[in-house]
């Protein structure tokens, strides 16, 4: 169940398809608020907040390069304006699954993606919603 999770939130992460057009987004310190629901089981969706100083863009290609090497297969990336769609395959430590994913970019300074993935059966939704809160402190 924890691997599971795990490639789900990695794979939320990769916001792009490889060889393709990055959404350029600023560096800085941006608020990062994740919603995860496992479809099909009763309760509220897990709800994490986290703050980080990154470029986001250097960051999506870092966790992509790293789910090709560990084994995932991206879809070429579709952009129709601020809107870039994507899925992948993966195959990791004996559990295949597929993630679709859709990435609408805000400006340089905000982005959503919505995610739904099938790991080992368990179905889950997943949104992000992050911003650019400003310079990263000194």
């Amino acid at each position: 169940m924890r691997t599971i999770s795990i490639l789900a939130a990695l794979l939320a992460n990769a916001a792009t398809a490889a060889a393709q057009e990055w959404p350029a987004l600023r560096h800085g310190m941006w608020e990062f608020n994740r919603s995860i629901e496992t479809v099909g089981k009763a309760g509220k969706p897990q709800t994490v907040q986290t703050k980080e100083c990154i470029h986001p863009t250097d960051e999506m290609k870092r966790q992509n390069d790293m789910l090709s090497k560990a084994g995932c297969k991206f879809s070429p990336l579709a952009r129709a304006g601020n809107v870039y769609t994507y899925s992948a395959v993966c195959r990791m430590q004996g559990i295949a699954g597929t993630s679709k994913s859709v990435l609408t970019v805000d400006g340089d300074s905000a982005y959503t993606i919505r995610i739904e993935s099938d790991f080992g059966g368990e179905v889950t939704r997943e949104l992000l919603q992050a911003r650019r809160t400003g310079d990263c402190p000194r």
